[in-house]
C-alpha cells in the first residue's frame, strides 16, 4: 500500500459502520441515524449538510439498515450527483444511486417506454432554442436570439411549473412576472412549439419528468416496481424543487415515508426557474411526525462572516425568512468585513484589485479569491482593473466581456460605421463620438431605455449599455476622437483580455457562485438599483435579492469586503446609495439592536482604503489638460497629444516581457500591460523611484521587475525576474 493511499486524495474506508459516524457532530450524528420514516434537514450555509446525508446513507448500508440497490440519493446538478457519489464509494457504500431528477427520470422512462408506450422512445432534443424559433416563424413572430432565449426559458418555466399554453398568460399574471414578450404572444408559441414537437418525435428535458409522471400515474403496475425497487430517498437542496420535481417524488414514494430530505429556505434564488421553498417549508405539515434536525454550526466561514450573514437575514421579511437559521461559527476569529465607498466605479474597479493584490503578496493563492456582482455586465471594470493590476483572472458562468457574441457584433458594426465615415447615413444627426456609438447600436438592440424584467434580453441591453457608457468616458477623456479610434482602443481591451486562461482570482455573478466557497469574496456595486436589482418590483422578488447576496456573504471563509461606488464614471454626480440591505450592518446606517455586538466591521472611503493617497486631478504632462481615462492616466498624456516614446526601448520591454510571461506561464498582461510599457518607454525611468511613480508599477512589480527594466532602459538585456508575479 502506498502512502497515497493515505492521504486526503484516497482516505482509507471506514472499516465498521460505527466508525463512519467519526467526526461527525452531534446534530450531523442525529442525522445519520435517524433511518426511518420522514427526515428534514435544515441546514445552512457552510454547515456540512452534504457530509451528514452521505453519512447517513453509508451509515445505513455499512450497518445493514439498507440495501444500496434502494437508496435513490436526488439532486439538482451533475456536479452535487458526482459529488455525492464519490464520498459514498469513500464510505464504503458504493452502489447507492446518486442522480439528478432529470437523469433518474430519463433512466426509467428509458426503460419502462417499451411496456408502456411501446415502439421506440421519441429522441431527446439536447437544445429547445431552433424549435422554438420554428414556432415563433410559425407564428409569424420575429425574435431575435436573445428574445429566443427569453421565450425558451418562459416555455421552461411554464413545464416546470405543470401550466398548459392555454394558461400561461393567467399564470404569468397571478405569479406577478415579468414576461419578455406578450403573454398572449408566448402563449400562441408554447402552443405550436409543443405541436412541432409532436410532428418531430422528440421531447425536450422537462418532457422528461412530464412523461414519467404521467406513466407513473397512469400506469400503477410501472409505478409499483419503481416503488419495490426504492425504499428510501434522499433529496439534496429540497429549496429548489419545482412543482413538477415534487409530483415526481410523490409518485416514487407511494403511501410510504422514507424520505429524507435537506435544505435552506434561505438560499432560495432560483424562483425565476420555478423554484420554491414551499414544499420544503411544508414539509412538516405534510409529515407532522417528521424527525427535524437543525444544522447550524458554520464550519466554512469566521464568527465575523456568520455574524454579517446572521445580521444580512436578520431584516428579512416573509415566509422564508420566518423559518431562517442563526448559525453559529465554529472556526477562529478572522479579520472584519470590510466597507468601503468609492467615489465612481472605475476607483472601486481599481481597490478592489489593489486589496486582492495585497492579499496575493500576503500569502493568499489568487484561486481562493472572488469578485462577485449582481449581473455579468459588471464584470468588463473588473477584468480591466485586475489585468491593469498584474492579476490573473477566471470567469465562471459567463463569457469575458468582449467575447460575448453581442459585443463582439457591435464592434463589428462599428468597426464597419467607422470605415463607412461620413458616407453612414446612420451618423447623420450624431453630433459627437458617443451619439455616434448610440446610433449604431441601436440597430443592435440598445436603447435609451433598459427592458423591463431579467432574462437575456436584458443581458444583451447591458453589455451594449456598458459600451455606450465606455464611449462617453472615451470622449471626455480624448477631445476630438473619432469612430475610428474608439474601434482602437476596444481593439486593444479586447486583445488584453483573450489571453489564455489561468488559475486566477474567480470573477462571477452571485447565481453562479452558489455552492462555491473561496477564502476571499469582495461582493462589489452592492448599490440601490443593483442589490436589490432595479426590475424587483415586489416585496418577495426583494426578499430574494436579499437572499441573493446572503448566498455571496456565505461564500467567504475568512476575508469580506463590501463596497459600492457614489457614481458611474469619475467627476460624475454622486447620486447613488449603499444597498437598503446594509442598512444597520454598515458603521453609520443605524443599529439592529444586537446585530453589531461581534464588531460592526471597518467603513473605508475612497482610495483611502489603499496605500495610495487620495488622487487628485491627473493633468497632461503635454497640454495640462485633465486626464479621467485609465489608459491616459498611465501615460500622463493625453492620448493625441504627441508621444517622445523610444520606439526601440519599447520593443525591446515587449521582447523582456514575452520572455517573462513564457517563463512564469502567465498571460503578457501579468507582467506589465501595454499601456504601462508604452509610458516606460516615454519616461525612460534611471531609479526605483522614478519607475515607482509610473502607474501599473506596484510594489511588487518593482521588486520582481524593476532591476530588469531598469537595466533595459540603460541599455542593458535585463535578466530574469520573479519567479511569480
Amino acid at each position: 500500500m502506498t502512502a497515497a493511499t493515505h492521504s486526503t486524495l484516497f482516505p482509507q474506508v471506514p472499516e465498521t459502520a460505527d466508525a463512519v459516524l467519526d467526526g461527525l457532530d452531534p446534530e450531523q450524528r442525529e442525522v445519520a441515524l435517524a433511518l426511518s420514516g420522514p427526515v428534514c434537514v435544515l441546514a445552512g450555509a457552510g454547515t456540512g449538510k452534504t457530509r451528514a446525508i452521505t453519512h447517513r446513507i453509508a451509515y445505513g448500508v455499512r450497518a445493514g439498515i439498507l440495501q444500496p440497490a434502494s437508496v435513490l440519493a436526488v439532486t439538482f446538478t451533475n456536479r452535487a450527483a458526482g459529488e455525492m457519489r464519490g464520498r459514498l464509494r469513500q464510505l464504503g457504500a458504493g452502489g447507492v444511486q446518486a442522480r439528478t431528477f432529470h437523469s433518474a427520470a430519463l433512466r426509467q422512462l428509458q426503460f419502462f417506454w417499451p411496456k408502456a408506450v411501446g415502439g421506440d422512445m421519441p429522441r431527446l432534443l439536447e437544445r429547445k432554442i431552433q424549435l422554438v424559433a420554428d414556432a415563433a416563424a410559425r407564428c409569424r413572430v420575429r425574435l431575435d436570439r436573445n428574445e429566443l432565449r427569453d421565450v425558451t426559458s418562459e416555455i421552461e418555466w411554464a413545464k416546470v411549473t405543470q401550466t398548459v399554453p392555454a394558461d400561461y398568460p393567467a399564470a404569468v399574471a397571478k405569479s406577478v412576472r415579468d414576461a419578455p414578450r406578450d403573454p398572449a404572444e408566448i402563449s400562441q408559441i408554447y402552443a405550436l412549439y409543443e405541436q412541432l414537437k409532436r410532428d418531430r418525435s422528440v421531447i425536450d428535458f422537462e418532457d422528461v419528468l412530464l412523461l414519467t409522471v404521467g406513466i407513473l400515474q397512469d400506469r400503477h403496475d410501472i409505478a409499483e416496481q419503481i416503488r419495490r425497487q426504492y425504499q428510501h430517498f434522499v433529496v439534496d437542496e429540497y429549496q429548489d424543487v419545482s412543482p413538477l420535481q415534487q409530483r415526481l417524488l410523490d409518485l416514487w414514494l407511494g403511501d410510504r415515508d422514507n424520505l429524507c430530505v435537506v435544505g435552506d429556505a434561505s438560499q432560495t434564488i432560483y424562483s425565476f426557474t420555478g423554484a420554491t421553498p414551499d414544499h420544503l417549508l411544508n414539509f412538516r405539515n405534510r409529515h407532522p411526525n417528521a424527525t427535524v434536525v437543525k444544522l447550524v454550526r458554520d464550519y466554512r466561514s469566521t464568527p465575523q462572516v456568520v455574524h454579517l450573514a446572521n445580521g444580512l437575514l436578520s431584516q428579512a421579511r416573509g415566509r422564508a425568512a420566518e423559518h431562517r437559521l442563526e448559525l453559529i461559527s465554529q472556526r477562529d476569529p478572522g479579520p472584519e468585513p470590510v466597507y468601503t465607498e468609492y467615489a465612481d466605479e472605475p476607483a472601486e474597479a481599481e481597490g478592489t484589485a489593489r486589496r486582492i493584490r495585497d492579499l496575493i503578496a500576503a500569502g493568499v493563492p489568487a484561486g481562493e479569491i472572488a469578485v462577485l456582482y449582481r449581473i455579468n455586465a459588471q464584470s468588463e471594470v473588473y477584468e480591466q482593473a485586475l489585468a491593469d493590476a498584474g492579476v490573473p483572472y477566471q470567469l465562471r458562468g459567463a463569457e469575458r466581456f468582449f467575447e460575448r457574441q453581442e459585443v463582439r457584433e457591435a464592434g463589428i458594426a462599428l468597426r464597419g460605421a467607422a470605415r463607412a465615415g461620413g458616407n453612414d447615413s446612420l451618423l447623420d444627426d450624431a453630433e459627437d463620438l458617443p451619439a455616434q456609438v448610440r446610433a449604431v447600436l441601436s440597430t443592435k438592440g440598445w436603447t435609451t431605455k433598459p427592458p423591463s424584467g431579467s432574462g437575456a434580453v436584458r443581458d444583451r441591453w447591458e453589455s451594449l449599455a456598458a459600451l455606450v457608457r465606455l464611449a462617453e468616458d472615451f470622449a471626455r477623456a480624448r477631445s476630438g476622437a473619432t469612430l475610428s479610434d474608439l474601434v482602437a482602443e476596444l481593439d486593444e481591451r479586447a486583445a488584453a483580455q483573450h489571453a489564455p486562461t489561468v488559475q486566477g482570482v474567480t470573477l462571477a455573478s452571485l447565481h453562479a457562485a452558489k455552492g462555491l466557497e473561496w477564502d476571499a469574496v469582495f461582493l462589489v456595486g452592492l448599490t440601490e438599483g443593483m442589490m436589490p436589482i432595479t426590475y424587483a418590483k415586489t416585496d418577495e422578488q426583494v426578499e430574494e435579492e436579499r437572499r441573493l447576496l446572503y448566498v455571496g456573504v456565505t461564500r467567504a471563509r475568512v476575508h469580506l469586503s463590501l463596497s459600492w461606488a457614489l457614481s458611474r464614471a469619475p467627476g460624475g454626480r454622486a447620486s447613488r446609495r449603499p444597498s437598503r440591505f446594509l442598512k444597520g450592518l454598515r458603521p453609520g446606517s443605524g443599529s439592529l439592536g444586537s446585530v453589531g455586538a461581534a464588531g460592526s466591521g471597518g467603513i473605508e472611503r475612497g482610495l483611502a482604503a489603499g496605500r495610495r493617497k487620495p488622487r487628485g486631478p491627473v493633468l497632461c504632462r503635454v497640454c495640462g489638460a485633465t486626464l479621467t481615462e485609465a489608459g491616459a492616466m498611465k501615460l500622463m498624456r493625453c492620448e493625441d497629444c504627441p508621444s517622445d516614446m523610444d520606439e526601440g526601448l519599447y520593443e525591446r520591454l515587449r521582447d523582456w516581457r514575452s520572455e517573462q510571461a513564457r517563463e512564469l506561464a502567465q498571460p503578457a498582461y501579468c507582467v506589465f500591460t501595454d499601456k504601462t510599457l508604452m509610458a516606460i518607454a516615454e519616461r525612460v525611468p534611471t531609479t526605483d523611484g522614478e519607475l515607482s511613480s509610473i502607474a501599473g508599477v506596484g510594489i511588487r512589480k518593482l521588486d520582481r521587475f524593476g532591476a530588469d527594466v531598469l537595466a533595459i532602459c540603460a541599455g542593458g538585456e535585463g535578466g530574469a525576474g520573479g519567479d511569480e508575479v
